[in-house]
């Protein structure tokens, strides 16, 4: 019998993704995928966590803002969304565009 483990992460949002959502923070439990091993664990691909967040705000501007947002995992930078996946445990900013004048 294989046991369900549940995993999450911190969101942080700022600037323009704060505004929309109402909250500098939140904690994410990410959705469970079966495993190599055939087990069920908790993963997420960086690049689906923009899809995920706007479904938890759907009568936000969030998506959109999300769309043009750069991501930091752990206070790194990511270059490629696509190439991050998370397990659980991770802290994820969301790094809105800025303008200055």
């Amino acid at each position: 019998m294989s046991v369900l483990r549940k995993a999450s992460i911190t969101v942080l949002y700022f600037a323009a993704a704060s505004t929309a959502t109402g909250l500098t923070v939140e904690e994410v439990e990410l959705p469970s995928h079966n495993s190599d091993a055939g087990a069920l664990e908790p993963s997420l691909k960086l690049s689906e966590l923009a899809g995920l967040l706007a479904g938890r705000h759907p009568k936000t501007s969030l998506a959109s803002i999300l769309e043009q947002s750069s991501w930091a995992v752990d206070a790194e930078m990511v270059e490629d969304p696509v190439t991050v996946t998370l397990r659980g445990g991770e802290e994820v900013a969301v790094i809105c565009p800025v303008s200055g004048g």
